[in-house]
C-alpha cells in the first residue's frame, strides 16, 4: 500500500488520481471518502435530494478532472492541493448555476452557494475528510513500526477512552508504562502524519 520511507505520499487517493486518473480502485474509494462531505453540503444548504446527489457527483468529477491538470509541488501538501481544487470545483458549479447548464439549483440555494461561507464550508468539509484519511495511513503506518502490546495501550486510552489504571490492568504493565506507550506512539502519529503530508505549513 505504501513505501514508509521516501514514497509514503503516494497513498492518498488524490495523488493515486492524479498519477492515473482511470485507477478504478482508487475512484471508488475517492467517493466513498469524499462523497458524503460534498453531499452534507448540498443537504445542508437545502438542496433537494435529487438536486444534492447530481451536484455532489458533479462535483467529484470536476475534482478528478482537474488533478491531473495541476502541477504539483512535493514542497506542498496534498492537503492545501485539495483546497485549491475545491475552489475550482465550487467555481465552476457556481458558473454552470448561473449559465444554467445545469439548473439544480433555485434562485434562493444559489444565492446561498454562492458564499463565501459555502465555499469555505465545502472546503472545510473535504479537508475533514482528507484528515481522517491521514489518520488512518498514520494508523497503519505506526502500528507496523511498535510492539503490539504499545500499540494496545495506545488504542485503548487515547481510541478507546479506557483510564491508564484500566489499561495497566488489562494488560499487565505498569500504569507509567502506560503513559510512555500513548505518548510515544502519538509521536509517531505526529511524525508520519508529516510523511504522508509533507508542507502542511503552505497557505
Amino acid at each position: 500500500m505504501s513505501d514508509p520511507t521516501g514514497q509514503s505520499t503516494r497513498v492518498s487517493l488524490l495523488a493515486r488520481l492524479r498519477t492515473d486518473p482511470n485507477d478504478q480502485v482508487a475512484w471508488a474509494a475517492f467517493v466513498d471518502r469524499y462523497g458524503p462531505q460534498i453531499y452534507a453540503w448540498c443537504r445542508h444548504y437545502k438542496m433537494q435530494e435529487a438536486d444534492a446527489q447530481d451536484v455532489t457527483q458533479n462535483v467529484l468529477v470536476k475534482l478528478a478532472r482537474t488533478l491531473p491538470a495541476f502541477v504539483y509541488d512535493p514542497k506542498r501538501s496534498f492537503r492545501g492541493l485539495l483546497r485549491t481544487l475545491t475552489h475550482h470545483a465550487w467555481t465552476d458549479y457556481i458558473g454552470d448555476q448561473q449559465r444554467g447548464v445545469r439548473g439544480a439549483a433555485d434562485s434562493q440555494v444559489l444565492d446561498l452557494l454562492q458564499t463565501v461561507e459555502a465555499r469555505d464550508d465545502l472546503v472545510n468539509r473535504l479537508q475533514a475528510a482528507f484528515d481522517q484519511e491521514l489518520v488512518e495511513k498514520a494508523m497503519d503506518l505506526v502500528r507496523g513500526r511498535v510492539e503490539a502490546q504499545t500499540w494496545e495501550a495506545f488504542r485503548l486510552t487515547a481510541v478507546q477512552g479506557l483510564s491508564a489504571n484500566e489499561v495497566a490492568a488489562k494488560l499487565g504493565m505498569r500504569v507509567g508504562t502506560v503513559y510512555q506507550a500513548r505518548s510515544n506512539v502519538q509521536k509517531l502519529l505526529r511524525e508520519a502524519t508529516a510523511e504522508l503530508n509533507p508542507g502542511e505549513d503552505d497557505t
